[in-house]
């Protein structure tokens, strides 16, 4: 029941074949002292819209470093400059950017092959099997290729992500076993972004290469680049450690300060600095070399730099680990990264010869979207998109696609379930013309029909979507069944059922919780009513009528204990937008309550409906007593079905 409350606040953290060649001449020369001009300008208005304390980016082309700009205060309390040098960010998912290097460096050693069953490579089992749904059948198994496109059709867990304390970490060896998610879709289907997928690459290249994780990548990446100011490690060496900025939220009119987050390495523990990435992205830029020193062949590269895996041709997909996608008719080869403090976003423009790289704190990835944006309309400017002109029959097909999708990225078997209620939903309306209005992330947008089943934004702008530009959605069925929403990056949406759509969950919930409280109470002053007066029911009641009644008493204090934890459980931090309890365990007499709590909920609730039936049969109270009695039952049963449809229990 507590994961159940958390997923009601949890928002979130949180994403035809190319091939180009990487190190390309760029057309366009960049100018120093110009690009630092533009890029203090933009950056500052973006840090004093968004109240971002401390932000460091960096810009490579031509085969050198542009610019490193740092901005804000690394240390508020000792007055410290972000120095974009030395101050370190956590740079979140932008790390898996590291593990799939060197998951590439040990397939050019001949120690991996991307199209092998990863349990080729790993000590403990990945069941063959689906783990979810009607169809358990034998499956393909899961290779390297599909864990970088994010394909390998595992559930996912958003809670549990982060910690603030080394102690609420498990060791990558045993969060790969004890926290395996299920396997939900067909291997190479379903893009659904997943950080266990990574982690678990990351966990391969510990094993095969005989090496931890963090060791690894400073041999074979941070010393051949001299990436002297990152790491894997947490906490920080103490040499790194007096350089990492300090996150901070602004709130209640000043910035707080936030602890270090601590996450899955491989995943998303990264700390470095805006001029380590650069000569990261120089790398990449230059065909895997840089100062003499390789990290990746040529050959590699250029594969990395084409895409793997799409649902549609008509849609940007993933590469070899990077997030294909398009800014002013480029393609650009990025990935964001996010903790709960830290918004990171790195981006490759190889026909370009140019990357990009920003990362901030206390701020929204849409800051680094709008500022990279506006250096792409600088410098790369593309031209104006044209509508296509709408079919004049669109409004036959359109309403098919009407409803609430909810993410793939989600769990289907255990209570982080909930999250797709509340986390990444998009609603598709259609009007009588036939445009559809998408609402994503907040913003709404108006669709017009190319082709059946496929559709364009007709938004001049940008829209907030990071997997990509949100310029085409395609729709398109999913193993299960149901419509599929497709749209740039590593993402999809599957159409909800009625039953499982946000406003029917949570209207039956608040009102099955309000109808049972509401009822405990008319009892309670009923009963005190009839005491002042010198009266009692329970002496004309029988014996069952009596049990009936105080077991819907039980039940109504139960839910109240329910309520009120909830209330509590449920208090975002804000300083960390979660529930502390999302990412600081609370105590074990806490979860015992919760448990006790929510399957005392359930037993009486079964109960209750049994004593519904044996009421109207041997006819208990009046007529309005036993309609109270019923519906209070059938509200029971709603909370009992909500608690197992969402695996509370």
């Amino acid at each position: 029941m507590r994961m159940l409350c958390i997923c009601f606040v949890v928002l979130f953290v949180l994403l035809s074949g190319v091939n180009l060649q990487p190190a390309a001449a760029s057309s366009h020369s960049l100018d120093t002292t110009e690009l630092e001009f533009f890029l203090d300008s933009v950056v500052e208005n973006q840090m004093e819209e968004r109240q971002i304390p401390n932000l460091t980016l960096s810009v490579v082309s031509g085969g050198a470093v542009v610019s490193v700009r740092g901005y804000g205060t690394a240390d508020m309390d000792e007055g410290t400059a972000v120095d974009p040098e030395t101050t370190l960010f956590r740079i979140g998912s932008t790390s898996k950017l590291f593990t799939w290097t060197a998951v590439m460096q040990l397939v050019e050693e001949g120690e991996l092959d991307l199209d092998t069953d990863i349990n080729e490579y790993v000590d403990f089992d990945i069941p063959s099997r689906l783990e979810h749904g009607w169809n358990r059948g034998e499956l393909e198994p899961i290779t390297l290729r599909h864990l970088m496109s994010h394909t390998p059709g595992f559930e996912d867990y958003m809670t549990g992500t982060f910690a603030i304390s080394e102690d609420n970490l498990l060791p990558l060896d045993k969060y790969v076993r004890e926290e395996r998610p299920a396997r939900v879709f067909p291997p190479g289907e379903v893009p659904a972004y997943s950080n266990y997928g990574t982690a678990l690459a990351g966990y391969i290249v510990e094993v095969v290469s005989g090496m931890p994780y963090a060791a690894y990548v400073e041999e074979n990446i941070y010393d051949s680049l001299g990436m002297e100011n990152s790491s894997f490690r947490q906490p920080l060496p103490a040499d790194l450690a007096e350089n990492m900025s300090t996150p901070y939220r602004y709130m209640d009119q000043e910035f707080q300060e936030a602890e270090f987050e601590y996450m899955q390495e491989p995943s998303g523990s990264m700390s470095s600095s805006a001029s380590d990435m650069a000569r990261f992205m120089l790398a990449y830029l230059q065909e895997g070399e840089l100062d003499g020193e390789r990290i990746l062949e040529e050959a590699t590269v250029n594969e990395m730099f084409t895409e793997q895996f799409t649902v549609d041709s008509r849609l940007d997909g993933t590469a070899h680990g990077f997030i294909k996608t398009t800014f002013n008719g480029r393609d650009v080869f990025h990935h964001p990264g996010g903790t709960m403090l830290y918004d990171t976003g790195l981006y490759l423009i190889p026909e370009e010869d140019t990357g990009f790289f920003i990362s901030h704190s206390g701020g929204s990835y849409l800051a680094n979207i709008e500022i990279f944006q506006q250096f792409m309309d600088q410098y790369f400017p593309g031209e104006g998109i044209t509508a296509p002109e709408a079919p004049a029959d669109m409004a036959e097909r359109a309403e098919a696609f009407t409803g609430e999708y909810q993410q793939n990225r989600r769990s289907f078997t255990t209570v982080d379930k909930f999250l797709s209620l509340t986390l990444g939903v998009i609603h598709v309306d259609t009007d009588e013309e036939g445009f559809l209005s998408v609402t994503h992330l907040g913003e709404t947008n108006q669709f017009t029909e190319i082709e059946p089943g496929v559709y364009f934004n007709l938004r001049e702008g940008r829209t907030q979507d990071y997997g990509g530009d949100f310029r085409t959605i395609v729709f398109s069925t999913d193993p299960l069944g149901k419509t599929m929403f497709l749209t740039d990056g590593p993402m999809s949406y599957s159409k909800a059922a009625w039953y499982e759509t946000f406003g029917v969950i949570f209207l039956s919930l608040i009102a099955s919780v309000v109808f049972i409280i509401g009822s405990l109470a008319y009892w309670g002053i009923k009963t005190l009513i009839l005491k002042r007066r010198g009266k009692t029911v329970t002496h004309t009641e029988n014996k069952g009528a009596l049990w009936a009644r105080r077991t819907a008493v039980v039940q109504g204090i139960l839910t109240f204990v329910f309520l009120i934890q909830f209330l509590m459980e449920s208090d975002a931090d804000p300083l960390y937008g979660f529930p502390r309890s999302a990412f600081s365990p609370p105590p074990a007499w806490v979860q015992l309550l919760d448990a006790a709590v929510s399957y005392g909920m359930v037993l009486f609730g079964l109960a209750i409906a049994v004593f519904s039936i044996i009421a109207w049969w041997k006819a208990y109270w009046t007529a309005a007593g036993r309609i109270h009695y019923t519906v209070f039952a059938a509200a029971c049963l709603i909370l009992a079905w909500i608690f197992y449809f969402f695996q509370v229990l």
